[in-house]
């Protein structure tokens, strides 16, 4: 029987699944290192809420994020913002895919998507694009909401240094669970696959105006994209972005934490020089304001596959984490495991199919419907 479950890590998984696990009447505690959740990658990142149109290589990532993002738009309305003009862009040279193509592979999976021709910036070097329904997550409205939801079950300032599995239970910092998920993207026990740690750089830039989000796809390219803040927006590039691939998290944390102003001014040439050659304007509508630094944690092999995974030893989950949108996969996987932990075993009992059988045909007989049979059942 599970009552109680620990989940380390209070970011958009740990607290979707601690709050999910509460309502359902669950005594749960989150376990978060920092003095806020969301404060690591779930906090920053480019701050979108994706329906599957970066990962045209990537049929399951596609599927999860198209149905992650109606059930997180039925479950958490208020969390993401809408984006006036959306667009997804296929350059001419660069990109790894043709646009045709691209755009059969969107229609195939079913996302909503409009094929534009005019935009309110110049886009140059594209041989098509399309308007999108991605929306802007608004990170301090959903700080807040979990604060709320959680309440005392979300324990800030805490990093777990105890964790020992007995046969009955997971004990954490000494207490008995029934489960222990670790939400942690692995840097609280690892993870059972091939992965590696990604630190990355965002750039933070600032515009008096209004401006499209912009994503060029698919390949080596970049990202123009709103934040919560209506006036501030990323800019992404895929080969510039990342800062390094490692396999120990103290590491990683030392590369993001160690980034100079040197090579700040370094990545701010290359991207807007990047970004220049599809949106000619960019230096005149915006102003850089600084960088924004994270790790990233993903699968070794396949880099196109952002689909969320949970695996499970005994009496602990470890949850690897895709997009936030399929949040909804890694409650489903333990919500399984936890309603199959509550069924009742059976003795094992006599089938009455025999004495049913018998039964019926001796009625039949007597009512004149069969001719007897020469050999009784």
């Amino acid at each position: 029987m599970v009552s109680r479950v620990a989940i380390i890590g209070a970011g958009w998984y740990g607290c979707h699944l601690g709050s999910s696990l509460k309502s359902l009447g669950f005594d749960v505690r989150v376990f978060e290192q920092h003095h806020r959740p969301l404060h690591e990658a779930s906090g920053n990142n480019q701050f979108r809420l994706h329906l599957g149109f970066h990962y045209p290589r990537h049929h399951g990532t596609r599927v999860q994020s198209r149905d992650g993002f109606n059930r997180f738009m039925e479950r958490y309305p208020n969390l993401s913002r809408e984006i006036p003009e959306n667009i997804y862009a296929v350059p001419k040279a660069e990109s790894l895919i043709d646009f045709a193509t691209y755009r059969l592979i969107m229609t195939s999976t079913g996302i909503e998507f409009r094929e534009q021709t005019e935009t309110s910036v110049p886009i140059r070097e594209i041989a098509g694009l399309m308007l999108t329904g991605e929306r802007v997550l608004l990170i301090e409205h959903a700080r807040r909401f979990f604060r709320e939801l959680l309440g005392d079950s979300l324990v800030l300032n805490h990093r777990v240094t105890s964790i020992e599995e007995t046969g009955d239970h997971v004990m954490v910092e000494g207490e008995p669970y029934d489960l222990l998920v670790d939400a942690s993207w692995g840097q609280q026990l690892g993870m059972p696959m091939p992965f590696f740690y990604e630190p990355t750089m965002l750039l933070y830039y600032e515009t008096d105006h209004a401006h499209p989000a912009v994503t060029f796809v698919d390949g080596p390219l970049c990202s123009v994209y709103p934040t919560e803040d209506p006036n501030i927006y990323t800019l992404s590039s895929v080969p510039h972005t990342p800062l390094g691939r490692v396999h120990d998290p103290e590491e990683a944390r030392r590369i993001r934490d160690g980034v100079s102003q040197d090579l700040v001014r370094a990545k701010v040439a290359a991207m807007e020089e990047q970004v220049m050659r599809y949106l000619p304007s960019f230096k005149e509508s915006f102003r850089f304001v600084g960088p924004q630094l994270a790790i990233k944690t993903k699968p070794v092999g396949n880099f196109d596959d952002r689909s969320c995974s949970v695996f499970r030893r005994g009496r602990i989950f470890s949850v690897m984490s895709g997009k936030i949108d399929t949040i909804f996969f890694a409650m489903e996987r333990i919500l399984a495991f936890v309603e199959s932990s509550r069924e009742r075993a059976f003795s094992p009992l006599a089938s009455p199919l025999r004495r049913d059988i018998v039964t019926r045909t001796q009625q039949t007989r007597e009512q004149g419907q069969v001719a007897p049979v020469g050999a009784s059942l």
